[in-house]
């Protein structure tokens, strides 16, 4: 018998973005896989999101974004994280990102994005393999 943790997982809507539909089926399907995951909620600060990943020791940080304000959000989100020490934390972004936008993305600290519509068990499979047990 193994006792290991299991990941957890801090999923956030920053933002004045309504829409979490999408957001609570991750959570679902991430919790099915046998993650914890802490959902903040609709419209949080970036300041609170970073607070919530260190309050929380997450492994994870997953944010949804459907507004189109991902970059500047994300530049937010990186900021306030640094601010708390949340250096090095595995953290995706899903929803309407263009990919010409990645790139940018990534440059501040995002190690994947996930599209509107991205399988679910892909979502899953990679935070198993990016995590380190």
């Amino acid at each position: 018998m193994t006792d290991t943790k299991p990941m957890r997982v801090v999923l956030a809507k920053p933002g004045l973005d309504g829409h979490d539909v999408g957001a609570k089926i991750v959570c679902r399907a991430l919790r099915d896989a046998g993650m914890e995951v802490i959902y903040t909620g609709l419209r949080q600060s970036p300041k609170a999101i970073a607070r919530a990943v260190m309050q929380e020791n997450a492994d994870v940080l997953g944010l949804s974004i459907l507004s189109g304000a991902h970059i500047p959000l994300c530049e937010q989100v990186a900021e306030e994280l640094r601010k708390v020490g949340a250096t090095g934390i595995t953290w995706i972004v899903g929803g309407c990102v263009p990919k010409r936008d990645q790139e940018a993305l990534h440059e501040l600290g995002v190690t994947r994005v996930f599209s509107t519509g991205s399988n679910l068990d892909a979502i899953v499979e990679f935070l198993r393999t990016a995590v380190a047990p």
